[in-house]
């Protein structure tokens, strides 16, 4: 049980942090306009008036287009992680990144000197502020994810290392049980905050799709790969913790 309770708290470290670090925890489509076509580009784009010399070289000309509705628009693949936000590039081969930190809704925006006057759900309170408001809250919430996150990972590690100590360092039944008790305590601890760290991660991504910027603001998403190890790793975790609970008890009852 012990070697089980290793290898999970393990597994729960790997794919914390491979999650932490990529770019795939929600993915989807944006809905861009078109670029006009010129001499360079020939394909995903608007040939207004069916005449690119034209449409280059006279300005004063009313140019027009027989695309309409969703035609006139491209439809790029994008993702979204922790640190970064990644889209296709339509104008290029390759992808540009910008910092998700900064779409999200910023907390510089909310004006301090009103807050005192002024709460959330206030009926005086103006909409504009409103929105300023909750964009603070969900920049908090953000930073408080990112942190969260960080202290996971440090307490799957201290976990991990008393349950190595434990398993291959253990002098005596006691310094054993001392070890497995803290190392239960500290994988339990974690799961809670990465838990709460997944959540709060969500309900971000979520609010910056309605109120981040609308150049980026997803046409459809859902999640990735990187949200599906998060999440596994929490249950490994989770499991780790149940197991050496488990084996701590059975030893205390053997021990008596």
């Amino acid at each position: 049980r012990a070697l089980l309770a290793v290898s999970l708290n393990l597994m729960a470290l790997l794919f914390s942090t491979t999650a932490f670090i990529t770019t795939h925890w929600c993915e989807g489509t944006q809905r861009v306009p078109k670029p006009s076509c010129g001499k360079e580009k020939k394909t995903n784009c608007l040939n207004y008036s069916g005449n690119e010399t034209a449409n280059e070289t006279n300005q004063n000309v009313v140019h027009y287009s027989w695309e309409t509705g969703d035609d006139r628009f491209l439809f790029r693949y994008f993702h979204t992680g922790i640190w970064y936000s990644c889209e296709e590039n339509i104008n290029a081969a390759g992808e540009k990144c910008r910092s998700f930190i900064d779409l999200a809704p910023a907390s510089e925006k909310v004006t301090t000197t009103a807050l005192p006057l002024c709460v959330d759900t206030s009926s005086e309170c103006p909409q504009e502020l409103k929105w300023q408001l909750r964009s603070g809250q969900i920049c908090c919430v953000l930073w408080l994810s990112v942190v969260s996150e960080v202290l996971y990972i440090m307490l799957l590690v201290v976990g991990f290392s008393l349950m190595c100590l434990e398993l291959f360092h253990s002098s005596s039944v006691i310094d054993g049980l001392k070890l497995n008790a803290f190392a239960a305590v500290f994988t339990v601890l974690s799961g809670l905050l990465g838990m709460v760290a997944h959540m709060m991660y969500t309900q971000v991504f979520q609010v910056t799709v309605s109120l981040g910027p609308e150049d980026w603001r997803p046409h459809s998403w859902d999640y990735g790969w990187s949200f599906c190890l998060a999440w596994g790793s929490f249950t490994c975790c989770m499991a780790a913790s149940v197991t050496t609970l488990n084996s701590y008890t059975k030893t205390v009852i053997e021990f008596r």
